[in-house]
């Protein structure tokens, strides 16, 4: 599966906002960001996958361009998908980076 490098771009652009420090990974047929090992946010094809805290998934999933994560065709504990349109521009990138971010920290 191919992914966007034009959001793989911008994403790597958001986390130089950060003190932390991102690696990327091929997961899910796309491009993951991953801190201390953790995945934060990744692109599957053109959309966005995060992975969020469980008490804030049913919130996320509110949002009018996210769904739930599945790619198992299963919904995935803790990930949600955003369509391109919401995260086109570079404030609503950066909240979905935050998010994913925060995730991973809490699973240190």
């Amino acid at each position: 599966m191919a992914f966007s490098e034009e959001t793989a771009n911008r994403i790597r652009q958001a986390v130089t906002l950060f003190p932390e420090t991102f690696k990327e990974k091929k997961m899910f047929g796309g491009l993951s960001f991953l801190y201390e090992g953790k995945m934060t946010v990744g692109i599957v094809k053109e959309d966005l996958a995060v992975r969020v805290l469980a008490d804030k998934v049913e919130a996320e999933l509110q949002k009018e361009f996210t769904r739930p994560m599945d790619f198992t065709k299963r919904p995935m504990k803790e990930f949600v998908f955003v369509s391109p349109k919401g995260f086109n521009t570079e404030a609503a990138l950066q909240y979905w980076v935050e998010l994913g971010l925060e995730h991973a920290k809490s699973k240190l």
